[in-house]
């Protein structure tokens, strides 16, 4: 009796225990479903949000340090290590965590290495909690501009020069009314800065039209014989004047497909400038060739050459070697720079070699065109 009743006392105190423990189960999962979860730093949605704007994103939390950033963000390099870079961006962070107003700014990058990079900055408040900076990379933007500005002081200051010239050569003129032969002598100098003058009008225009690098409408068939042929003849007084001789060798049945206008003035260019910078009594060189898939047009002479520490620079608006021997021979500065955009909106490059004392060769790398087509096609 006393066993039974020790079963049926334990058995009790057992199913009292499991169902207190059962109970104490229940009441905590009901009290951790009443417990609502914290609302998540980035709201949903953000992140796709930031992903598909054209400006690098960046979010910041209200300890400084960067939660979420976009992949060009980062290499834009306004992000390193979680933190926001430069000071600039960082400070305009701040002003607008404290008011809560919208503030944009300009800002320039400079990176340990490379070149300064611009960069238009709109710092906004997200949340309560975040605030929102979007950068807008604009260098390229910055550097059209300052070119720009650049070519306007350039051909403002090229410009000047004849132009004063033809000013002072026209007072000369009228003063010397009463001697034939200064009038004559001033009057052959008033046609040389004129036709210098006209050279340099028609050369901005006709680097204004090349400027995109994109193919003409006018585009055609072009025999790379016939092209040479005009170029030398185009050279042909001044390299008689100066007693050099201009020897051409063209591979037969070499054709390009491109502006006509664009393509001659480039090669004419490239042979002037040989038959300008070469000694009297010197040779200038042109050849024209296959070369796989494009045509090779060098055009070399025996001139002065140009030091290596500036063939980078020489397809610069308006930039010069020799300035002294460029206001001598009447030289823009521009034919080189029409050269290299006449290669570009034709589908091509424009190499050069050059050694000072030796001479130089500059290459024309154009696509070739097969004439067969053509006439097939017609």
């Amino acid at each position: 009796m006393d066993t039974s009743a020790g079963v049926l006392i334990a058995g009790a105190i057992g199913a009292v225990v499991g169902a207190m423990i059962t109970y104490l189960w229940r009441f905590s999962e009901r009290r951790a479903a009443a417990v609502p979860e914290p609302a998540p730093l980035v709201p949903p949605g953000a992140e796709l949000v930031l992903s598909v704007l054209s400006s690098s994103a960046v979010l910041i939390d209200s300890s400084d340090t960067v939660v979420k950033a976009s992949a060009p963000a980062v290499a834009m390099g306004i992000v390193h290590d979680d933190r926001l870079e430069p000071d600039e961006l960082m400070s305009l962070v701040r002003q607008v965590r404290r008011d809560g107003q919208v503030r944009e700014a300009d800002i320039s990058l400079q990176p340990r290495r490379g070149t300064t990079s611009y960069v238009h900055a709109r710092v906004a408040p997200l949340t309560s909690r975040l605030i929102l900076v979007l950068a807008h990379d604009r260098t390229r933007e910055h550097r059209v501009e300052s070119i720009r500005r650049d070519f306007v002081a350039n051909v403002s200051h090229e410009l000047k020069t004849p132009v004063g010239a033809l000013n002072l050569l026209a007072e000369a003129v009228g003063e010397a009314k009463d001697d034939p032969e200064a009038v004559v002598r001033f009057s052959g100098r008033m046609h040389l800065e004129s036709e210098r003058l006209t050279r340099l009008v028609q050369q901005i225009i006709d680097l204004s039209r090349l400027q995109n690098d994109i193919l003409s409408d006018d585009a055609t068939t072009i025999k790379i014989g016939e092209l040479v042929s005009e170029a030398t003849e185009h050279s042909a007084t001044e390299a008689e004047h100066k007693n050099i001789v201009i020897a051409t060798s063209v591979e037969p049945e070499l054709y390009v497909h491109g502006d006509r206008g664009q393509l001659h003035a480039a090669v004419s260019n490239l042979v002037e400038n040989a038959v300008t910078y070469s000694p009297e009594g010197s040779r200038v060189t042109v050849t024209a060739q296959a070369d796989d898939e494009d045509v090779r047009l060098t055009v070399t002479d025996n001139g002065i050459g140009i030091p290596g520490d500036e063939l980078d620079r020489i397809f610069e608006r308006f930039y010069r070697v020799d300035p002294a021997r460029a206001r001598a021979t009447g030289g823009t500065g521009l034919g080189l720079s029409i050269v290299k955009h006449v290669a570009a909106s034709n589908g091509g490059t424009v190499e050069v070699w050059s050694e000072p004392g030796l001479g130089s060769s500059f290459t024309l790398v154009l696509p070739a065109h097969r004439h067969e087509m053509d006439e097939e096609n017609a």
